[in-house]
């Protein structure tokens, strides 16, 4: 191997972490910065490289895609496919659908191709692509609302079989092996159902697999990572989708009782880190920019029309019978991200030699950039105008798993204390921790002190715990100082009175001097949100009853156990 190659690829790695910093500072996405180096470094940059090895850059794109959606299913919580699964799979498949019909109408007169290449140009880049949506999702700081935020999830790790579906059956039309309609029927079948039972199956074996083997600790998520890429490989074998597998293997995976669990995370967080990375530089080698010039008046047009029409148009058409509102429905429609997946969809006719291939390649990567630059980089500002973040749990500054069997689940958990909360000292005697926890030490100016009833400790502190995983809602509650944004904080978000779901209208009448005349005084204030939310309430979900907002500050399954009560500012209790 020519010791050259290596070295610039170590270099373009060393870059672009050195300038992924650049990502907040400017308000791109990082991924963005990922392709620009890559470019940079191609035939048409100053690093002057050609590369044009389509079949490498497809397995690498694959490889990549695989270990980016098996770390974004292992932090997928089950509990959110309750909310998102259902509208999730209609957008991933009925959406996808639309959306490469339109992107179709829109190629065949924006660029005059035949109908068959304009339909494959409009299935390549029909679906949103999980490594961007994790990438913004978890890496802007923002905590959406569960009902938004699990189906964004849940459909960019879903949708990949359908488009591929679309692709290889009109690639097959293409190509002269058609396979009828039966025999494209049973491919889109194929590729659904194995990927799914592969993805149930597989994930339920690899849980057994981790917690049945004694290794190093380090081996874990080596062995989490060969075990997923096996899995990808097999279920591809079977004809079945590799991504909806590894991306289920990952949420079976992220929701059992799995040893080392804490650390399989941060590993895998880097490896998803590295995946992404090597993804998107690799494919701006692969773009020469002066090819893309003179398709800027059409690509960009038709990058708009997908923004604009066919992404609001498929949202609102298959999620519309759900209990999305229109900030919601809005949202969902502006997080439309393409990123990897068409382009490595576009790697197809490029491999079969297809004649439009090249024109194809360079408009699904301008539809990217034009995507990942008004998309990505207005996502967060998008979020906060339409008020669809909720307040952000408070998580531990590290988590290590103990593997010791006479330690059972705990952790060792590190909290920093912070914030105005912890400015006056108070006795560790008078911070009450939830069952099963406790205090291992308190770290103060690199110094450990053992914890005891009377040890003061204050903002600047450390706090070691061990705790269960369970605990770390009560936990970071307990031992939060950390100061959101006003609009985020508790009493500005939630309102000053916290009542219980159960509370009924006519109690709550009598303790607060409010009347409800259009409303049973028997109904309960869950009972307002379930009617609201059509049965799938989630926090931060809110009733509007005159001058009062009910907040839903806390639900267990489809049920509102917490309710924050709002009253407008300068507005007295009466009858409404």
């Amino acid at each position: 191997m020519d010791p050259t190659l290596t070295l610039i690829g170590a270099l373009m790695l060393v870059i672009s972490i050195l300038l992924s910093p650049l990502s907040s500072r400017l308000g791109m996405p990082v991924l963005l910065i990922f392709l620009a180096v890559g470019m940079l470094t191609g035939e048409d940059g100053p690093g002057g490289i050609h590369f044009d090895d389509f079949e490498l850059a497809f397995l690498v794109g694959n490889l990549a895609l695989a270990v980016i959606l098996l770390d974004g299913g292992m932090r997928t919580r089950a509990e959110t496919f309750r909310v998102g699964l259902r509208p999730a799979l209609l957008l991933a498949s009925l959406g996808v659908v639309i959306t490469a019909g339109i992107a179709a109408v829109a190629t065949h007169y924006l660029f005059g191709m035949d109908w068959i290449p304009s339909l494959l140009m409009g299935a390549i880049i029909s679906s949103t692509d999980a490594a961007a949506v994790f990438s913004l999702l978890q890496g802007r700081g923002l905590h959406l609302n569960e009902r938004v935020g699990a189906t964004l999830e849940i459909e960019s790790g879903s949708n990949d079989p359908m488009a591929i579906f679309l692709t290889l059956a009109l690639l097959a039309i293409m190509t002269r092996e058609e396979s009828g309609l039966l025999g494209s029927l049973w491919l889109l079948v194929e590729q659904f159902g194995i990927g799914a039972v592969m993805g149930v199956l597989g994930g339920r074996l690899m849980v057994r697999l981790v917690n049945w083997v004694r290794l190093m600790p380090a081996l874990y998520p080596l062995l989490v990572a060969a075990a997923g890429i096996a899995l990808f490989s097999v279920t591809n074998m079977l004809s079945g989708s590799g991504f909806l597998a590894i991306y289920l293997a990952g949420v079976v995976l992220g929701n059992r009782s799995v040893r080392m669990m804490p650390l399989i995370l941060q590993v895998h967080d880097g490896l998803a880190w590295l995946a992404q990375m090597s993804l998107f530089l690799i494919l701006g080698l692969l773009v020469n920019p002066s090819q893309l010039m003179p398709l800027v008046g059409g690509a960009l047009v038709l990058s708009l029309i997908l923004i604009l029409f066919a992404r609001p148009l498929a949202v609102f058409a298959t999620l519309w019978p759900f209990s999305f509102n229109r900030r919601e429905l809005t949202f969902i429609s502006w997080v439309g991200l393409r990123g990897a997946v068409p382009i490595v969809l576009a790697l197809f006719p490029m491999m079969d030699g297809l004649p439009e291939a090249p024109l194809i390649f360079n408009i699904a990567f301008f539809v990217v950039l034009v995507s990942l630059v008004v998309q990505g980089s207005s996502l967060a500002r998008i979020a906060r105008w339409l008020k669809l973040e909720v307040p952000a749990p408070e998580e531990p500054y590290r988590r290590l798993p103990l593997d010791v069997p006479a330690a059972g689940d705990h952790e060792l958990m590190l909290f920093p204390l912070r914030g105005e909360r912890w400015s006056d000292p108070r006795p560790l005697s008078r911070i009450t921790m939830p069952e099963h926890a406790a205090v291992a030490g308190v770290f103060r100016n690199r110094l450990c002190m053992a914890p005891r009833p009377e040890t003061m400790v204050q903002q600047g502190d450390v706090l070691a715990v061990f705790a269960l995983s369970d605990s770390l809602g009560d936990l970071g509650q307990t031992l939060s100082g950390r100061q959101p944004p006003r609009h985020l904080t508790e009493r500005t978000f939630f309102g000053d009175f916290v009542l219980n779901g159960d509370a009924l209208l006519g109690d709550v009448e009598q303790v607060y001097g409010i009347e409800f005349d259009e409303l049973s005084p028997e109904l309960s204030l869950a009972d307002c949100f379930a009617k609201k939310a059509k049965g799938h309430p989630v926090v931060g979900d809110r009733v509007v009853l005159g001058p009062v907002t009910l907040v839903a500050r806390a639900t267990e399954a489809d049920r509102v156990t917490k309710v924050g009560l709002k009253v407008e500012e300068g507005s007295a209790p009466g009858r409404f």
